[in-house]
């Protein structure tokens, strides 16, 4: 058998190299990779004196030949094939390894392999009679066979070959990427945004098994982009039982949302750091908080509705302290706990009172430029979420202006409508959002439920609005629950008379020119 090695990843190939040696296999390599192998004393031919013809253009161009493409391609029960191979001095090549530049690590003109790719999809294509390894931890199973039986099993063959083409195809949807992100911004021919592609190549990798999916019946399992890092692989579990699908969701959402919280109230709505609390459940927050200490930011969002709160994810922006650990001893059971860090002894503590939570330390969020959701076979792909928190961008509609403490609510009480199931409303005061009423099919019940969860307590506080009020009604209700201040983004045709009702009862509104409906 004669196998060709041509690698970027040389993890393992000098080892697989002297296997192979030892098994009688002939070796062809070029480059780096004919380099690591000669200098660990391992014969090895040039792919240059197989072909007659020098690595050339920079070496862009190597492999690109009949004596490599034939000798993969090649069926062994096909007379011509045979006979053009005769004909030509060209010797079958049953084993190939290569692996591809790391572009999505690292994207430039310079790493468009071409080569590479088209000697994996001509080995993975002649897969019934060639092996194809791309990954250094198939090596070892592909030794086991040869040394069995002198030849690999038709089973492992497929195998390799389905990874192969999902190398190639991994790295094609990688250089798409870049060059969709490196585009200049302009409306594209079709009159669609620049921001939404005429194509998008997406190609995942599995990157952890979970417990199960969204129901125990359902197998579930988080992918990642082939070949870059989530942020999700930075996080690590420090206790608990194994994750589910539905502990990374709602986690998720609970991250993104503690984070703009910390912002709330920044110059220019930018970067901050006021700690603070978010608990979400069924992917919906039943609490959230801001407060002078880590441990009230908690016992707040606690407050808000402590019997959702149970089973929930519970997210702090700040290392866990002494203090919060022990308003969370006393707290409802959360399935999930994540902030930066624990101080000492935080852990212990948690594991000792909470054995099954789950707690996770992470970096500060990110956000892909993209959200893609599945739509039967299909799917919906818009911008990424975005709320809009600097007040320089709002406009005062009533003959009251709210004050500054009322401005204040109003940024909470926003920000985590924006992150509640429309239709929503949220009811918030001195940093706390008291009332969430999530996910009706009208505005009215939904501002019901924020007033009954609300109890009072956000009297003279802030009432927010994922979309316009479409009648006064709803200006109505939250005079009712006695709140002081009105933000919403406006833009309906009642407008009017929405701004009538909230002078009529003495109530100061802001519009902030964006819906944040989620659905």
């Amino acid at each position: 058998m004669r196998a060709l090695l041509s690698v970027y990843d040389k993890s393992g190939i000098v080892d697989l190299a002297k296997e192979l040696h030892s098994l009688g296999v002939d070796l062809v390599s070029s480059g780096g990779t004919a380099k690591a192998i000669a200098e660990a004393g391992v014969p090895v031919t040039d792919v240059a004196d197989l072909t007659g013809f020098p690595a050339m253009l920079g070496h862009r161009v190597v492999t690109l030949h009949p004596k490599v493409h034939g000798g993969i391609l090649a069926l062994p029960d096909d007379p011509e094939h045979q006979a053009d191979m005769a004909a030509h001095g060209i010797e079958p090549i049953g084993l190939v390894v290569g692996n591809l530049y790391p572009f999505a690590s690292d994207p430039s003109p310079d790493l468009i392999d071409i080569g590479g790719p088209a000697m994996l999809r001509a080995a993975a294509k002649n897969h019934a009679h060639v092996t194809v390894l791309v990954d250094p931890a198939d090596y070892p199973a592909v030794l086991d066979e040869l040394r069995a039986s002198g030849a690999t099993s038709e089973g492992l063959r497929r195998r390799l070959a389905r990874k192969a083409f999902a190398h190639t195809a991994a790295y094609d949807a990688a250089i798409v990427s870049w060059l969709d992100e490196s585009e200049e911004p302009s409306a594209g021919g079709d009159g669609e945004a620049a921001s939404l592609p005429p194509t998008i190549h997406l190609s995942l990798e599995r990157a952890q098994s979970l417990r199960y999916g969204e129901n125990p019946h359902q197998a579930g399992a988080r992918y990642r982009v082939s070949g870059r890092q989530s942020w999700w692989d930075e996080v690590t579990q420090d206790a608990g039982m194994a994750l589910s699908y539905l502990n990374l969701f709602d986690a998720d959402a609970a991250w993104r949302l503690v984070h703009d919280l910390g912002r709330v109230g920044a110059p220019g709505g930018g970067a901050g750091d006021r700690p603070a609390c978010a608990i979400i459940k069924h992917a919906n927050p039943c609490g959230a908080a801001v407060a002078g200490t880590l441990a009230e930011a908690y016992a707040q969002a606690l407050a808000c509705d402590e019997r959702s709160a149970f089973g929930g994810i519970v997210a702090l922006n700040r290392p866990i302290d002494d203090a919060t650990v022990a308003a969370i001893e006393n707290g409802a059971q959360a399935d999930v706990i994540i902030a930066p860090g624990c101080d000492p002894g935080v852990l212990e503590r948690i594991q000792a009172k909470r054995k099954n939570t789950r707690v996770l330390t992470a970096p500060p969020p990110r956000s892909a430029p993209l959200a893609v959701r599945q739509l039967s076979d299909g799917f919906l792909v818009q911008e990424a979420y975005s709320v809009a928190l600097d007040p320089a961008g709002w406009r005062v509609v009533t003959e009251r202006q709210p004050t500054a403490d009322e401005l204040a609510d109003a940024a909470v009480a926003w920000l985590v409508c924006a992150y509640v199931t429309s239709n929503s409303i949220v009811l918030a005061r001195d940093g706390v959002a008291w009332g969430i009423g999530a996910g009706q099919q009208n505005r009215v019940e939904s501002g019901q439920l924020a007033t009954q969860k609300a109890a009072g307590r956000a009297a003279g506080g802030a009432c927010a609005s994922d979309a316009f009020y479409p009648f006064p009604d709803g200006i109505d209700a939250a005079a009712a629950a006695g709140v002081s201040v009105v933000i919403q983004p406006g833009g309906s045709v009642s407008d009017d008379k929405v701004i009538a009702a909230a002078n009529g009862h003495g109530l100061a509104m802001v519009f902030t020119g964006q819906r944040q409906f989620r659905h």
